[in-house]
């Protein structure tokens, strides 16, 4: 006596009667003519074929199928065998759905109880009307990516636990480093039907730009969203306008407030990074400033003061923290540490490392002693950096030249 293996690893008696059974409609699907012995004689073939394969007394329901296909092609019953496939893909498919499809009670019932993990997934996403939206909709994308895009395999292995795909409630790339420059040369549009701005030729514009572009792009990826050179290519608007430090800081502020405002889908702020030079890095050294979408008579060597105010501007803005003295979670910054460095005991510095201490908030790149610049990485978020070195040896680039660079996605092992 053996027993069957079921798909959900049930373990059942073997019945023939359900062979022959399985015969007799792929027969009917053809209205082909038969006699019963006819089946029996086939069904009998059948246990005949699979016997081979009978381990510990156990036979998988895969197997068996397998069988009845070869058993029908061998005995002249070609047109049957491919009717008893297309019943079996039938079959699979109507498995795949009902392993697809969400129960919407349960779903929107976890979140409002507050019951199920992923609600804890993202501490960033505010329980909220926007965040029950996104918990809706990110299932049914999941469920999208798992059953439509990644193969059974792959869907399998991030199911069972063997690793984690992140971000799979939206169905697009994970994050993405963007030209600051770019959005001052040509101002914020490009999109039909929808405001243009052009380009800011005042600080506290640009800032606001940055704030409307960083939230508008979160919204199209499922990551960070990254500017490098922040510093750099903020000083010439300093410069321009010859700003005192006390507005300076006003527009400095409203940039920090303004992307830690929840604009994003599910109640979140935009997650932004932002890299910061410190120095002038040599790659803009001697560049032409520009403002307002025009290069200006003095190159961005020349506003090493109006970079300093800007760094001084946002730590001690990051610093002080909200109303309440909580620490802003976003922008996250990134400092690159050159040769350049003045490791002396300047303002400047004593607030970096202050701000280090009490919130442990930036990110430092280290490029002493090393044979990498800081024009040869973009830093996107808490989990990649790119090498554009590497990107630079492929013909046209992965995602363009220089700073429009990102990522497709991330994977856990566990």
């Amino acid at each position: 006596m053996y027993q069957v293996t079921k798909r959900d690893g049930k373990v059942v008696e073997f019945e023939i009667t359900k062979i022959a059974e399985a015969i007799r409609k792929a027969f009917d699907a053809q209205n082909r003519q038969y006699h019963p012995s006819v089946i029996d004689f086939l069904a009998l073939r059948v246990t005949a074929d699979f016997e081979s394969k009978i381990k510990d007394d156990m036979i998988a329901v895969e197997d068996i199928q397998d069988s009845v296909e070869h058993v029908l092609a061998e005995a002249g019953y070609s047109d049957v065998a491919k009717a008893y496939i297309l019943y079996r893909k039938q079959r699979e498919k109507l498995r795949n759905m009902k392993s697809t499809i969400l129960d919407y009670k349960d779903k929107v019932d976890s979140y409002v109880k507050v019951t199920y993990w992923r609600f804890k997934e993202n501490s960033t996403v505010t329980y909220s009307v926007g965040g029950l939206i996104l918990n809706n909709s990110g299932a049914i994308t999941a469920n999208y990516w798992l059953s439509e895009i990644y193969d059974e395999e792959i869907a399998n292995a991030h199911r069972s636990g063997d690793m984690h795909i992140h971000d799979l409630s939206m169905l697009t790339g994970y994050c993405a480093g963007w030209s600051l420059k770019q959005l001052i040369q040509e101002g914020l549009g490009g999109v039909e039907g929808k405001i243009t701005s052009a380009p800011a030729k005042h600080l506290a514009t640009l800032c606001n730009q940055m704030v409307n572009f960083l939230g508008i792009m979160q919204n199209e990826w499922a990551g960070a969203q990254a500017f490098s050179s922040f510093d750099t290519y903020l000083a010439p608007f300093v410069k321009a306008d010859n700003l005192p430090y006390d507005q300076v800081k006003k527009c400095i502020e409203s940039f920090v407030f303004g992307v830690n405002t929840p604009s994003r889908w599910g109640t979140q702020a935009p997650f932004s990074n932002i890299t910061l030079d410190w120095t002038v890095p040599n790659d803009l050294a001697e560049l032409n400033a520009i403002v307002g979408g025009k290069e200006m008579d003095f190159k961005y060597k020349d506003c090493k003061a109006e970079m300093d105010m800007v760094n001084k501007a946002f730590i001690e803005t990051m610093i002080e923290g909200d109303a309440q003295g909580r620490g802003f979670q976003y922008p996250i910054p990134t400092y690159s540490i050159t040769r350049d460095f003045d490791w002396s005991e300047t303002e400047n510095n004593q607030l970096l490392f202050e701000m280090t201490a009490k919130y442990g908030t930036p990110y430092f790149s280290n490029y002493i002693n090393s044979d990498m610049e800081p024009s040869d990485i973009r830093s996107m978020c808490c989990r990649l950096r790119l090498d554009l070195r590497e990107l630079r040896k492929k013909s046209g680039g992965f995602f363009g030249s220089g700073e429009s660079t990102g990522s497709v996605g991330v994977v856990t092992l566990n």
